[in-house]
């Protein structure tokens, strides 16, 4: 039971996480913009996969 509220938690931070970072920093740029999000999903899916599973 409590693996799917982590795996809840851990997803909502990602997602909190992703929108600070667009809304702070790359407000009017697309690409960079794109790149940073698929650097953050990227860096929580190792980290997911080297601590968390």
């Amino acid at each position: 039971m409590t693996k799917p509220i982590l795996l809840t938690i851990y997803i909502m931070v990602l997602v909190v996480v992703i929108v600070i970072i667009d809304v702070l920093f790359f407000r009017g740029q697309v690409w960079e913009r794109l790149m940073a999000n698929i650097g953050i999903v990227l860096v929580f899916g190792a980290f997911y996969l080297r601590f968390l599973k």
